[in-house]
């Protein structure tokens, strides 16, 4: 197996203008990690040096390293491996541009997150700023895809390549972009040495509006609210300032943005309250009214990404087509029917997150014990899973009790990606994804129902 020094390497995780990620795990005990290799493309060597290059890496290193946060990334270590330097740092499958779906064509829609959830990722980001900031340290590179989640729906700002101490002074050759296009502050782009911690600010807006719309902002003004029921024009005022295209227009700190924040997630929860304290009629559902029994796929199979839109039914944002009319009942020992579906379910899952392979094992365990007095359960298919799904929920769909646990967002599937990744279903997001099997999900165990004439039912799935 190939080394990078005393890691063994597991796969690729990403690749840069200045260093490649690797999925790594370390020696004897196995524990996955994630090491960055200094590797610069050619261009960049040519236009600042391979010395300057190699600074640059160190001085993100150390700065990684002087910081102790529960929203920044850790670094384990540092060392050099034939002449190039490589750092250690704490590895989690998801990160946020995964969750909201953003691809490489910025203009191409992503996911919209609920209000609540926004808000729960936004504190967190702006409490490591704040610690950044206070730190003297400009990250310079805030993105989606820099913000780690971690199995506990906790996020870490990770990626200082771009960042910036205090009183530093760096000329990037005038080819040279710092930050990320749609993301980088306008005076970030005319002279990257000469920005300030508004610069972040900047950069969390648009993810903000991102998060809330599943769109940039476009216009200086912002009407996120005729995107978002959720939101009120407060909200709008809250983006406007954040994405100002001159910075003395924007919040002047993370901690004053954080105030505005939480202000406006106070005002949040009391209208919920005030909503959910009167007795909400039934929603109308925006699923399929087709609500005669169906018999879904129960064999695993194996997907490429490429075929799986197809296969399992999903739109672009890979989130279900169409949706099942669940008709659920609750059994009182921890399970519960979709008489739909007749498909019996586990009502809260596994106590914690864990790899697919160890999913395999706890299904097991589930039959040896007989769970709710059943021998037959088993990892879901990805089209199970989806029928559990619903679409984006505003407000009226909060004052709803909840079937299932709510704690258990991500659910790993019985369906394979490959010899070594299998699908899983963000149930909090509603979106179908894959990743490695060392990675760490939930598991919520199903198993059949019987119910008169159901196998006569023509399958859903194929």
């Amino acid at each position: 197996m190939k080394k990078i020094g005393k890691y063994e390497i597991c796969g690729l995780l990403g690749k840069g203008a200045m260093s490649t990620v690797y999925k790594v795990r370390f020696p004897k005990f196995g524990k996955i990690v994630a090491l960055k290799l200094l590797s610069p493309h050619p261009h960049l060597v040519g236009s600042l040096g391979m010395e300057e290059i190699k600074e640059r890496f160190v001085t993100e290193a150390m700065t990684m390293a002087s910081l102790r946060h529960p929203n920044i990334a850790s670094i384990w270590d540092f060392d050099e491996t034939e002449g190039r330097p490589f750092l250690v740092m704490e590895y989690y499958c998801n990160n946020l541009g995964l969750i909201i779906g953003e691809t490489y064509q910025i203009e191409d829609p992503s996911r919209a997150l609920t209000l609540d959830k926004t808000v729960h990722y936004l504190r967190q980001i702006l409490a490591g700023l704040i610690r950044l900031h206070q730190a003297g340290i400009i990250h310079r590179d805030i993105k989606p895809y820099n913000i780690l989640v971690t199995d506990e729906d906790t996020v870490k700002i990770s990626d200082f390549a771009f960042s910036k101490l205090r009183g530093e002074v760096w000329k990037p050759p005038p080819n040279l972009m710092v930050g990320s296009p749609c993301y980088a502050a306008p005076e970030q782009e005319q002279d990257p040495d000469g920005v300030d911690v508004r610069a972040d600010i900047y950069s969390v807006g648009v993810m903000s509006h991102r998060m809330l719309t599943g769109k940039s902002p476009e216009e200086t003004i912002i009407r996120a609210s005729e995107f978002h029921p959720d939101l009120t024009k407060e909200w709008d005022s809250f983006l406007t300032r954040a994405v100002a295209q001159e910075r003395r227009d924007r919040f002047a700190s993370s901690a004053e943005m954080l105030k505005a924040l939480e202000q406006l997630a106070a005002d949040w929860e009391e209208r919920k309250e005030r909503i959910c304290s009167i007795a909400p009629p039934l929603p109308a559902t925006k699923k399929d009214k087709r609500d005669s029994k169906r018999i879904l796929r129960a064999q695993s199979i194996k997907v490429r990404p490429r075929q799986a839109r197809e296969v399992f039914q999903l739109d672009q944002l890979w989130r279900p087509r169409h949706y099942v009319n669940n008709d659920f009942k609750e059994h009182g020992d921890a399970t519960v029917t979709d008489r739909v579906t007749g498909l019996v379910w586990q009502q809260d899952g596994s106590d914690f997150p864990m790899t697919w392979n160890e999913a395999q094992v706890y299904v097991q365990r589930l039959n040896s014990e007989h769970f709710a007095g059943r021998s037959n359960w088993r990892l879901p298919t990805v089209t199970e899973l989806s029928s559990l799904l619903t679409e984006t929920s505003h407000i009226a769909d909060l004052c709803i009790e909840p079937i299932f646990s709510q704690e258990k967002r991500w659910l790993w599937s019985a369906d394979r990606r490959s010899f070594v990744a299998a699908w899983y279903v963000s149930v909090d997001m509603g979106f179908v994804s894959w990743q490695d099997f060392s990675c760490y999900f939930f598991v919520r165990a199903v198993c059949s129902d019987s119910f008169g004439d159901f196998a006569k039912v023509v399958p859903e799935d194929h």
